[in-house]
C-alpha cells in the first residue's frame, strides 16, 4: 500500500541549508523586492541613503521568505500531488512541517522586529499585514475554496512598494497605493497565465483556480480585461508622482504590449503559449518599477 506522506530522512547539512532557502522561494522574493526600492526613490526624491535601502530589503526578505516557508508548511499536502511542487522540501521528505512552520514563523518575527528599529513603525507594521494577509487570507481561507483566490490573495505581493515607501516617510500616500494597485492589478494576468499552462495540475489538486473551474476560454477573456485595466491604473501614477519624463512613455509602451499579448492569447490561444505572456509580465514589471525609480531620481528637484 502506497500512501503520500512524506517520509523524512537524514539529509547532510549542506542539503538541509539548501532545503530551508528553498521554502523561501527566493526567486519571488527578488520580484517583489524589485518594486520596493524604485518606491523608495520616490518617496526620498533621490536615493535613500544605502543603509536605509538594505534594512529595508533585508526586512522585506525574510518577512516574505517567512510568508513562503508557512504557506508550503500548510499547502504541504497538496504540493505533494502536483507535479511542480512535489519535490520541494516538505513534501520531498527533507524538512520536517513542525521544523518549517518554526522557521517561517521565526523570519516572520524577525523582520518585524528588525524593521520596526531599522526603519518605521509604519513599514514594520505594512510587512507583517502582507504575511499575514498571506497566510491567513490567501493560503488557508481563499486558495483552495474560489477562482477569486488569486484576485484577492495577490494583495500580499502588492505591500512592497508600500513598505519601501513608508520605510523613507513613515506614511502612505497616493502614490504608493497606486504603485500597490499596480502590483495587484499585475497579478491576475501574470499568475492566470501560469495557470493556463498548469490547469491539469490545479485539477488534480483539487485547487480551484480559474481555468479549472470557469475553463480557458473564460480565463483568457479575464486576462484581457485584467490586462487593460492594469495599464490604466499604471498610467494614474504619472500625475500622481510627477513622474512624466522617463516613467510614462515606459508605462505607455510596456502597457502596449502587455494588451498586445493578452489580445494575442486570446485569440490565437491554439498557436500561443501562456508561458509567452507570463514570461513578459515578469520583464513587465521589472522594468516599469525601473522607469519609476529612474524617472523619481532625475525628475525631482
Amino acid at each position: 500500500m502506497t500512501t503520500n506522506i512524506a517520509v523524512f530522512t537524514r539529509p547532510s547539512s549542506l542539503a538541509t541549508v539548501r532545503g530551508y532557502v528553498a521554502l523561501t522561494k527566493p526567486m519571488i522574493i527578488v520580484l517583489l523586492l524589485v518594486t520596493t526600492v524604485p518606491a523608495m526613490v520616490v518617496a526620498e526624491g533621490g536615493w535613500p541613503g544605502t543603509w536605509l535601502v538594505v534594512a529595508t530589503l533585508f526586512g522585506g526578505t525574510l518577512s516574505a521568505g517567512g510568508a513562503n516557508v508557512i504557506n508550503q508548511w500548510y499547502d504541504r499536502d497538496i504540493d505533494a500531488i502536483m507535479k511542480r511542487t512535489r519535490s520541494r522540501p516538505i513534501p520531498a521528505g527533507l524538512i520536517e512541517p513542525r521544523h518549517a512552520l518554526a522557521f517561517g514563523i521565526g523570519l516572520g518575527t524577525v523582520a518585524f522586529a528588525f524593521l520596526w528599529v531599522t526603519t518605521t513603525p509604519a513599514a514594520a507594521a505594512l510587512s507583517l499585514a502582507a504575511l499575514l494577509f498571506y497566510v491567513f487570507i490567501y493560503t488557508m481561507w481563499l486558495k483552495r475554496r474560489t477562482t477569486q483566490n488569486i484576485v484577492i490573495g495577490g494583495a500580499a505581493g502588492a505591500f512592497p512598494p508600500m513598505v519601501g515607501w513608508a520605510a523613507v516617510t513613515g506614511d502612505v500616500t497616493v502614490a504608493s497605493v497606486l504603485m500597490f494597485a499596480i502590483v495587484f492589478m499585475w497579478t491576475p494576468p501574470h499568475f492566470w497565465a501560469l495557470a493556463l499552462k498548469l490547469k491539469d495540475d490545479y485539477a488534480d489538486a483539487g485547487v480551484p483556480m480559474l481555468p479549472v473551474v470557469a475553463g480557458p476560454a473564460a480565463t483568457r477573456r479575464q486576462i484581457v480585461i485584467y490586462s487593460i485595466v492594469l495599464v490604466g491604473t499604471s498610467l494614474l501614477l504619472a500625475p500622481a508622482a510627477g513622474l512624466w519624463l522617463v516613467y510614462l512613455p515606459a508605462a505607455v509602451i510596456l502597457g502596449s504590449i502587455f494588451i498586445a499579448e493578452s489580445l494575442r492569447l486570446s485569440r490565437e490561444h491554439a498557436r500561443v503559449s501562456p508561458m509567452r505572456l507570463y514570461k513578459y509580465s515578469l520583464l513587465y514589471l521589472a522594468l516599469l518599477f525601473l522607469a519609476i525609480g529612474i524617472d523619481g531620481a532625475i525628475t525631482i528637484v
